[in-house]
């Protein structure tokens, strides 16, 4: 059953029966169409490497996005934008002057960081510098040139609208820090990437639109479960939320299964459940999914892809089947459904809309309940 949501971020789920590398840096409405997850930029351009692929002074070149010519530059994990095991990297002074970008291997030592700021630039924070096209713009060996960062004449290199990440996901690491600028670092984006491989139906299923739609969902909903990724337990953990009607009990103590995670598990019915589902001991050890990224991640992620609450379907065939965000709301707390709270309802919509916003996507109908 639901519980209102207090100001303290008390969260109660229903009970429900039975049971990487780097990303592309994507933006949106920036490039034009291209190779699945090529780095473009302005003119539909995208970098693209020519010679040897080493470290010798080979230029970085620009190529038409045209799918075939253009190579797959993602961001790994140490912040290196990366394509065949090369990493871009600065010969020379680093300056306006056409210094070339060259290609090193991916050692963590040679290659220079480039990333995307707040701007959108793809830029190396090292030396405040930016990339920069000059010249046609083709694939005639013009050398991407170093700019200082903040002119004018910075151009702005993307991956393509649509790409999504490495990963599969439809949401960039870039897009989930613009969605929780203020998030605690314990809930990373490698977290939820990884979680996701446990419920690999989580916003792959439909048109794009809908993927997008779904993640907007997932995501506007944990931003007001946990004041934009902010808790990762409740504050007040004063609740007995330990059902002895069940066979197992609480054996991690009565008052040990207060709200935790993106979604704010609670209940013992539902750590064992949620536990069950995902293979970790959770009725046992409950602090699992409070101190262990990838394992929060997949709680939230279990009762978006199983729990029904109120809603008599679960939150992702909502999304999915067309039934519209308001009926992921009655899912997950339906308490602020039918007036019974629609201040914290109209929350909920309001992160939902910004979302899928930043995703470029439509809100849909059926947004309250």
């Amino acid at each position: 059953m639901d519980k209102p949501r207090s100001a303290r971020l008390r969260r109660v789920l229903v009970a429900v029966v039975a049971a990487t590398l780097g990303t592309v840096i994507l933006i949106p409405g920036t490039a034009s169409a291209a190779g699945t997850g090529a780095i473009s930029g302005y003119g539909g351009k995208c970098v693209d490497v020519s010679g040897a692929n080493t470290a010798n002074g080979t230029k970085v070149q620009l190529w038409t996005c045209n799918g075939t010519n253009a190579q797959t530059w993602t961001v790994g994990s140490d912040g290196t934008i990366r394509a065949l095991g090369k990493c871009l990297d600065v010969s020379s002074g680093s300056t306006a002057d056409g210094a070339k970008v060259q290609l090193w291997d991916c050692n963590g030592t040679g290659a220079q960081q480039w990333v995307a700021n707040a701007a959108q630039d793809i830029v190396n924070p090292q030396a405040n510098k930016c990339l920069d096209a000059t010249g046609p713009s083709s694939a005639d060996g013009t050398p991407l040139q170093i700019w200082s960062c903040g002119g004018g004449a910075n151009q702005k290199w993307a991956a393509p609208s649509g790409g999504g990440s490495s990963s599969g996901f439809v949401v960039s690491e870039a897009q989930f820090n613009q969605m929780f600028p203020n998030r605690n670092s314990f809930y990373t984006y490698a977290g939820l990437t990884a979680a996701m491989n446990t419920f690999p139906a989580f916003a792959t299923t439909g048109s794009d639109t809908i993927k997008r739609q779904e993640a907007a969902a997932f995501l506007a909903n944990v931003s007001h479960e946990t004041g934009g990724l902010v808790y990762i337990e409740e504050i007040d953990k004063s609740g007995n939320y330990c059902d002895t009607s069940q066979s197992y009990g609480c054996p991690a103590g009565t008052f040990a299964y207060y709200g935790r995670g993106p979604l704010q598990l609670s209940w013992n019915f539902n750590y064992n459940a949620a536990g069950n589902a995902i293979g970790q001991p959770l009725l046992t050890n409950p602090n699992l999914v409070s101190t262990n990224a990838s394992i929060s991640w997949q709680t939230g992620l279990w009762y978006w892809m199983t729990g029904t609450g109120n809603a008599g379907t679960t939150s992702h065939n909502a999304m999915v089947n067309g039934q519209g965000f308001g009926t992921t709301i009655r899912a997950i707390n339906s308490i602020e459904c039918n007036g019974g709270n629609t201040a914290e309802m109209q929350d909920r919509v309001n992160l939902y809309n910004q979302f899928v916003g930043i995703l470029g996507a439509p809100a849909g109908a059926n947004l309250t309940c």
